[in-house]
Formats: structure tokens, C-alpha cells, sequence
């Protein structure tokens, strides 16, 4: 027997209205048009790195949101609505979208919204194993498998990973089950570093000259830069050896970065590459698709304490507080993720 799910009318909307100005709108929700569905949400994730930067208009206005995603096509301009993790319940379904659909859990890249309407190849089946709250981390999974995936970390390597955030600790935590020397963790943040420890990383330290017992922590093989800092990618190249690769995770939008390309760089073969969850990568793709990866990042927070990595449940209507929170406290946010519990469920018919 179906779930009974009412037949809903509108949505509560998450809107970037300006710098350090955000909104939640009730907007009408139009009927699931051809191959179209209708998605009551339960759960969906802030990611803060990147979130942060449209919150606080760092974001370059020059480019799409993400052009990869139908949900996100569009210009980089205020108001503008972000997020692409919502998990829900399939609540109703247009023509050719199947009924079969009605009453399952699913994950969507889809901004912050109580409801939505989006095409049903857009869906992605959460398994009965997963929790909501898991499940919304989906994208910062994957976005680390694609990291360990451009890294390509090899038998017996030293690899460091400039930053302990949600996508940091993730890629850890993938790392750490590879045959390598050693895996240290570049992280201020002492209690984030203690999260490092427990996600498998050898050692943790609050700098690189620490790590490097006062002077520059050199000689890694594959270095990771995913503080969201400019300023760390100087101290992520300094670490890396001769020939060795530094894989940039971050997305600095509108920052720059001040690069130090001076003798060590220069003089090392040192490879610097961004790796960015949008695409993969050209050497990957004649066995690799988006449907393998996310496999293995649903493997991932299978197989990884994930739970740990949320730190805050916020209700959705007190989303402006929320940011700013993460804004001005973002050493007390690790993972923070917006419930709808408190708004009205719908039922199916």
C-alpha cells in the first residue's frame, strides 16, 4: 500500500538575496509536468565551503552556478538560489514518470527548497541502509572519491591533506585504506585534527612548519589542498618533493591565490592540478562514469563513520541564522544539515 501524501501547492525556498542576506520564500510549486516528479524533502546538506562564498558574495558573477547541473544553470547573480543535496520522498509523478517511483527515498542535486520539482533521471535511490542524514552527504563523498581518484595515491607513498573539513575528512578517510608510508593532515583546527586521527590519519598537525619539527614540511609524494584557504597552497607546495603532485580541491571563487612559483616549484617538477567533482577526469572516462563514482562514494559513507562529521541539526525556516553561524563561528561547524521535521509533510493519494 502507497504512503498517503497530500497533493502540496507550494514550497519554502532558500534564496541568497544579497551578501550576508538570505531568505526563506514560499513560492507556488507547480503539477510534475512530462517525466517530471514531485520531491518532498526530509534532509539536506550545507556545504559550507562553497556555500559561504555566494553567502558572502565572494562568488565570481562571470560564471554559471554549475553548468553540469539542470538545477543550477544559472547565472552567478543575486538573488540566486544554491544547495545540491536534498534527500526526500517521491511524493507524485507526471506523465511517463511511473508510480512506481511514489513513496521512495531519494537523493537530488537540488537547492535548498521543502519541496521541488525536478525530472525523474534526475533522482538517485537512497538504499533502506542509509539514514537522511547520511545519505545528504552524498555529494561531499563523491566529491572526495573523484579527489583520491585524480590523486591516485600509489603503494608505499607519503600523501598530506591540507585541510579538515567534511571533504578533507572524507578523502582521509578513503586514503587511509590505501598501503601507504604515511598519511599526515595539515589542519589548525584542534578538534578537527583529532576527527583526522579517527577518519585513519597517521598524524596530525596545526601547520606544516609543525609537522615539519619547526622548519618546511618537505619530500610528499601527493599532496592535497582542500582548506578553502589561498593562502595553503603556498605551504602545500613547499611540502611537496621532486616530481611530486599537488592536487587542489578547493574552490577559492573570487579569492586569489597568492602563488609562491619561485625555486621550489620550479626546480622540483612539481605537478599542480585542480580536481573538480563536476567532471572526471579525461583519462578516467573510457571506464568511468558519474553512475561508477557515486557507487564508490556510496561505499564510502557506508563504510565510514559519516554520522561523526555532523555536528549541527538546524530547522530550515532559521536558515539565515544558520549562516551566519557558519560565517562568523566556522571553527564550531563541521557539517551542518537543514531539517524539515518542523514544516508540514505532505501525504499521497
Amino acid at each position: 500500500m502507497l504512503p498517503l501524501i497530500s497533493q502540496r501547492t507550494t514550497s519554502d525556498r532558500l534564496y541568497f538575496e544579497a551578501p550576508y542576506t538570505v531568505a526563506v520564500r514560499r513560492e507556488n510549486l507547480p503539477v510534475p509536468g512530462l517525466n517530471e516528479v514531485r520531491v518532498n524533502t526530509h534532509m539536506s546538506a550545507v556545504s559550507a565551503g562553497t556555500e559561504l562564498l555566494f553567502y558572502r558574495g565572494q562568488a565570481p558573477a562571470e560564471m554559471a552556478l554549475d553548468s553540469t547541473l539542470a538545477s543550477l544553470s544559472g547565472a552567478c547573480n543575486y538573488p540566486l538560489r544554491y544547495g545540491y543535496a536534498c534527500v526526500g520522498t517521491v511524493a507524485a509523478t507526471g506523465a511517463g514518470a511511473g508510480r512506481s517511483w511514489i513513496g521512495q527515498r531519494v537523493f537530488v542535486f537540488e537547492p535548498h527548497a521543502s519541496a521541488f520539482i525536478t525530472p525523474v533521471d534526475a533522482l538517485i535511490p537512497v538504499a533502506d541502509d542509509l539514514s537522511d542524514e547520511v545519505a545528504a552527504l552524498l555529494p561531499s563523498s563523491e566529491t572526495a572519491t573523484n579527489l583520491v581518484l585524480d590523486g591516485a595515491p600509489r603503494l608505499g607513498e607519503r600523501v598530506a591533506v591540507f585541510g579538515a573539513g567534511v571533504i578533507g575528512l572524507l578523502t582521509t578517510a578513503w586514503l587511509a585504506r590505501f598501503p601507504l608510508a604515511e598519511l599526515v593532515v595539515i589542519e589548525p583546527n584542534a578538534e578537527r585534527r583529532a576527527r583526522a586521527l579517527h577518519m585513519g590519519a597517521s598524524a596530525a598537525h596545526a601547520s606544516a612548519t609543525e609537522a615539519g619539527g619547526g622548519g618546511a614540511l618537505r619530500n610528499f609524494d601527493l599532496v592535497y589542498e582542500l582548506s578553502g584557504n589561498p593562502a595553503a597552497l603556498n605551504g602545500a607546495i613547499h611540502s611537496a618533493g621532486f616530481g611530486a603532485r599537488v592536487v587542489v580541491g578547493s574552490w577559492y571563487g573570487a579569492k586569489q591565490a597568492p602563488l609562491d612559483l619561485g625555486g621550489h616549484f620550479h626546480r622540483n617538477r612539481i605537478e599542480l592540478t585542480s580536481s573538480q567533482v563536476s567532471t572526471l577526469s579525461p583519462s578516467l572516462t573510457g571506464r568511468w562514469d558519474k553512475g561508477r563514482r557515486i557507487a564508490q562514494a556510496w561505499q564510502l559513507l557506508r563504510t565510514t563513520d559519516a554520522t561523526s562529521l555532523i555536528t549541527h541539526r538546524w530547522p530550515f525556516a532559521d536558515a539565515a541564522n544558520a549562516y551566519r553561524l557558519i560565517d562568523q563561528q566556522p571553527a564550531t561547524v563541521l557539517q551542518l544539515l537543514f531539517s524539515y521535521d518542523a514544516l508540514p509533510r505532505e501525504s499521497v493519494g
